[in-house]
């Protein structure tokens, strides 16, 4: 029998999926409680981090997501208390989405399960070496592509 390690350690595609596979197993345990899973974790950590609450459109187009799904995803996160949408002073007709006390905690709590998850799947890595690969991947994905919906890229 030949050596397996020899034909798929060099293999970036293999690594590359091996590596996903363990991330989504390990994060996808921590998002427990986090309705729609990483669309609702991304959408969540990007409200709460918005120094202005963001309305839904400019969510769906920071994120990549269809707007008739945005609407789906915030009815979600709206019935679990961890954001809430709120009447723009400037126009009513527009919906600006906030975080609620209970989604800045629900989020803290999340990040705190990534962050340990993540730290199993990279147990191989010492801590400088995760940063560089951390750096690293930053470097090779660049930015996303106008519309691409970030979510999707992880799960696909």
């Amino acid at each position: 029998m030949t050596d397996t390690s020899t034909r798929t350690g060099d293999d970036l595609g293999w690594q590359l999926g091996t590596l996903l596979g363990r991330w989504r197993t390990a994060v996808g345990e921590a998002l427990g409680g986090i309705p729609a899973g990483p669309r609702g974790y991304q959408l969540l950590r990007v409200v709460v981090t918005a120094d202005v609450p963001p309305t839904q459109a400019a969510l769906a187009a920071h994120l990549g997501i269809d707007r008739t799904v945005m609407t789906y995803l915030l009815d979600d996160l709206c019935a679990a208390g961890l954001v809430a949408r709120c009447p723009d002073p400037a126009d009513r007709r527009v919906r600006r989405i906030a975080a609620t006390d209970l989604g800045r905690a629900a989020l803290a709590d999340v990040e705190g399960r990534i962050a340990a998850a993540e730290a199993t799947v990279l147990h191989g890595l010492g801590a400088d070496e995760q940063g560089v690969l951390r750096a690293l991947l930053a470097r090779a994905t660049g930015p996303a592509a106008s519309g691409e919906d970030h979510c999707a890229v992880v799960t696909a």
